[in-house]
C-alpha cells in the first residue's frame, strides 16, 4: 500500500521544496477561483462562448513571446530573483482585477487587458520556478517531486472553481473570488523570498548563459533533432488544443443542465474542479509512477484516455456521470503531465533547463488558451456538443498519428534518458 500512495521523500528533505510546494499549491487555490470569476464575469457581460474562449487569446499571445524570453532570464540570471519579481507583477493583476469589479467597471476590454498582464508575468515566472526544482530535489526524487507538484497545484484546481462558483452563488458577486486571489498570492511572494540564491551554473571553461533572442535561438537549437524531448511538446499541444473545453463550462451549465445565475455558476464551479478531482486522485495514488520505465509508452496511453473521456463528456446530459468522465480525463492527464515534466528535466542539462522550461511554458500554459480560442469557435459555428466530441476525438487521432511518426519516443527508457 505504501508503494502505491505518493512518495514524500522530497518534501521531508528540503524545506525549500517544501515551501515553495505549499505556497504555489495556496496560490492557485486563489488564483483559480479568479478564473472561474473572470469567465462568468465575461459570460455575464457578452452571454458568448466566443467571448469567453477570446480569454485563452489574451492569454496566449503573452505566453509565446514572455515565456520564450523569461526561459533566457532563468538560465542568465538568478532563479530566485526572477521568481520574486514575477511574484510581484503576479500579485499585482490580482489587486487589479479586485479593483475593476468593487467598482463595477464590466468592461471585456479592461478584462482583456488585466489577464494579459497576468499572463506576462507568469510566462517570466513559471520556467524559473520550474528550472529550480531540480536544483533543490536530487534528481533521483524528481518523479516523487513532480508527483507532488502536480497534486498540490491539481488541489488548486479542485478546491478552487468550487469554492469560486459557491462564492459568486453566495454572494451574487466576484469580488470575493478576486479578493481571496490577492491574499493567496502573498504566500508565493514569501516562500520565494525564503529560497537559497540560485545563480547559474557555469560549467568550466564555457560561457556564462546570456538572456536575450539570440539565447532562445541556442535553445531552440539545442532542441533541434532531441525528438523525444520534441515529443513532449507536440502530444501536450494536441491534448490541450483540442481536448480541453474548459470555455464551454459556462454555456455547457446554462444549456444542459440549466437553472437560475446561481445554479449556473455552481455548475460552472463543479466542471472547472472536475478535472482536477480526478489528477488529485491519480496524485495521492502516484507511488508507482516513480517506478515506470518506458515513460513514452505510458504517456500515449494516457492521452489517449484523457481523449475518449471528454468525448465521452461531450455526449451525456447526467451531471454525476459527466463530472466522474472530467474526473477519469484529469486523472489520465496529471500521469501524463508528471512523466512529461520529469523527461525535460532529467534528459535536459542544466545551462539549457530554463529556456526548455520557457517553451515548456508556452506549451503547458498556452495550449489550453489555444484550445479555448478552438473551443469557443468550433461552438460557434457547430454547437458546444460538437466542439467537445469531435476535439476529444482529434486528440486520440493525433496523438496517435503522432507517435507513429515517431516510434523511438515509445522506447524511452528513464534508467537510460536520451533527449
Amino acid at each position: 500500500m505504501a508503494r502505491l500512495l505518493a512518495d514524500l521523500t522530497p518534501w521531508r528533505v528540503s524545506p525549500a521544496y517544501r515551501r515553495l510546494w505549499g505556497a504555489l499549491g495556496i496560490s492557485n487555490v486563489g488564483q483559480q477561483m479568479a478564473t472561474v470569476a473572470v469567465g462568468l464575469q465575461v459570460w455575464d457581460i457578452t452571454r458568448s462562448s466566443l467571448m469567453v474562449g477570446l480569454v485563452g487569446l489574451f492569454q496566449l499571445v503573452p505566453l509565446v513571446g514572455f515565456g520564450l524570453y523569461g526561459g533566457t532570464l532563468s538560465d542568465a540570471f538568478d532563479r530566485r530573483t526572477v521568481g520574486i519579481i514575477s511574484a510581484v507583477g503576479l500579485w499585482s493583476a490580482s489587486i487589479a482585477f479586485c479593483l475593476q469589479s468593487v467598482a463595477h467597471l464590466q468592461s471585456v476590454a479592461l478584462l482583456y487587458a488585466i489577464i494579459a498582464v497576468q499572463s506576462a508575468f507568469f510566462a517570466v515566472g513559471n520556467p524559473a520556478r520550474q528550472a529550480i526544482i531540480p536544483r533543490i530535489v536530487p534528481e533521483s526524487m524528481l518523479p516523487a517531486a513532480n508527483a507532488l507538484g502536480t497534486l498540490t497545484w491539481n488541489l488548486g484546481f479542485t478546491i478552487g472553481p468550487v469554492l469560486g462558483g459557491l462564492l459568486v452563488a453566495a454572494t451574487g458577486t466576484v469580488t470575493t473570488a478576486y479578493l481571496i486571489d490577492v491574499v493567496a498570492f502573498t504566500v508565493v511572494i514569501w516562500a520565494m523570498v525564503r529560497l537559497p540564491r540560485l545563480p547559474p551554473v557555469v560549467e568550466p571553461g564555457t560561457a556564462r548563459p546570456r538572456a536575450g533572442w539570440s539565447a532562445v535561438r541556442e535553445g531552440f537549437v539545442f532542441l533541434a533533432g532531441k525528438r523525444n524531448l520534441q515529443m513532449t511538446f507536440y502530444l501536450d499541444i494536441v491534448a490541450m488544443v483540442f481536448g480541453m473545453p474548459r470555455a464551454l463550462f459556462p454555456a455547457i451549465a446554462a444549456a444542459w443542465y440549466g437553472g437560475s445565475a446561481r445554479d449556473v455558476a455552481l455548475v460552472v464551479g463543479l466542471l472547472s474542479a472536475a478535472p482536477a478531482i480526478g489528477a488529485v486522485a491519480s496524485g495521492v495514488l502516484s507511488g508507482p509512477i516513480a517506478h515506470v520505465r518506458w515513460q513514452g509508452r505510458v504517456i500515449l496511453g494516457a492521452i489517449i484516455v484523457w481523449g475518449l473521456a471528454i468525448a465521452g463528456f461531450g455526449l451525456v446530459r447526467w451531471l454525476p456521470l459527466a463530472l466522474v468522465l472530467l474526473a477519469v480525463a484529469g486523472a489520465a492527464d496529471n500521469v501524463s503531465a508528471v512523466l512529461r515534466m520529469t523527461i525535460l528535466q532529467v534528459a535536459t542539462p542544466d545551462e539549457f533547463r530554463g529556456r526548455l522550461q520557457g517553451v515548456f511554458t508556452v506549451v503547458v500554459a498556452g495550449g489550453p488558451r489555444l484550445g479555448d480560442v478552438e473551443a469557443g469557435v468550433v461552438a460557434a459555428l457547430f454547437g458546444e456538443a460538437f466542439s467537445v466530441v469531435s476535439g476529444g476525438l482529434a486528440c486520440v487521432g493525433l496523438a496517435v498519428a503522432l507517435v507513429a511518426g515517431s516510434p523511438g519516443f515509445l522506447r524511452y527508457d528513464a534508467r537510460h534518458p536520451v533527449p
